[in-house]
C-alpha cells in the first residue's frame, strides 16, 4: 500500500451516514494511521461541496453502464480528471475558458494536430 505523506493530521473527519465509515475510522485508528483525537463527524449534508464534486463522473459513468474492471476504472476516471483540471484552468499555462490554449495543450499532450 503506499502511504500519503500530508503536513498535518486531519481534526474532523466529515462523511455521509453509511454504517461502513464508523467501523473504518476506528480500523484506521487502530493501525495508528489517524490520531485517536480525530473527531468522526456523520452528517447527510455537511459533504455535499465533495459529493457535487465528482458528480459529473457519474453522468459519464452511467451511459456507459459501468466498467468491466478495477483496471479500465482507474484509467478512465484518471482521464475524465484530467480533462477536468484542464478545463478548470488548474494546470500551469493553460487559464480557464481559454480554448485555444486548451487545444493546443491537449494537441501536444497527445501528438494530434489541432
Amino acid at each position: 500500500m503506499l502511504k500519503a505523506t500530508h503536513n498535518q493530521q486531519p481534526r474532523v473527519v466529515t462523511v455521509d451516514k453509511k454504517p461502513a465509515y464508523p467501523k473504518a475510522i476506528a480500523e484506521l485508528k487502530a493501525e495508528l494511521e489517524l490520531p485517536e483525537t480525530v473527531e468522526l463527524r456523520q452528517c447527510r449534508y455537511l459533504n455535499n461541496i465533495v459529493e457535487q464534486d465528482h458528480r459529473f463522473i457519474k453522468c459519464l459513468v452511467k451511459p456507459g453502464m459501468g466498467f468491466g474492471s478495477f483496471n479500465t476504472a482507474r484509467r478512465t476516471l484518471r482521464g475524465y480528471e484530467m480533462m477536468r483540471m484542464i478545463r478548470k484552468g488548474q494546470i500551469q499555462g493553460v487559464a480557464r475558458g481559454a480554448v485555444e490554449q486548451r487545444v493546443n495543450f491537449i494537441s501536444q499532450l497527445f501528438g494530434m494536430a489541432a
